[in-house]
């Protein structure tokens, strides 16, 4: 079976997250999703984040149909360690990490980026909702 992994903090849902996923599940046969736990978030994101706590992220993961497995993670060997159990055929990443460390790209057999949909973002999303609060 072609195994394909996927991961990120997923906060707030949008299509660009469902278009990544549909793409995945069709370059694969069983998709999983590492999500980033909500102290690994923090510590990325600040302490605002994230809005939705590990548990419903992943609940609402699991209940979409591309994807067949989520499992969360508390830090960057915590992530390697799951690449590397899973050994995944294809790791799908977002096309801005293009020039960056891919963490726990060694244990993939094949890399693909995909092209990010313009105007999508959790963060720049959560920043819109904020600056209409104080307006």
């Amino acid at each position: 079976m072609k195994v394909g992994f996927v991961n990120g903090c997923f906060d707030i849902l949008h299509i660009g997250h469902k278009r990544l996923f549909e793409f995945a599940k069709n370059n694969c046969e069983y998709l999983i999703v590492g999500i980033d736990s909500d102290q690994r978030v923090k510590e990325l994101k600040g302490d605002s984040r994230p809005l939705n706590c590990q548990y419903d992220r992943k609940e609402m993961l699991e209940s979409i149909k591309y994807i067949d497995k989520v499992e969360i993670f508390n830090s960057e060997k915590e992530l390697i360690n799951l690449v590397k159990v899973h050994h995944p055929a294809v790791m799908f990443v977002g096309s801005d990490y293009k020039e960056k460390n891919v963490i726990g790209s060694q244990h993939a057999k094949k890399l693909i980026f995909f092209e990010r949909i313009d105007g999508y973002s959790s963060t720049k999303a959560i920043k819109d909702i904020t600056n209409r609060r104080n307006m």
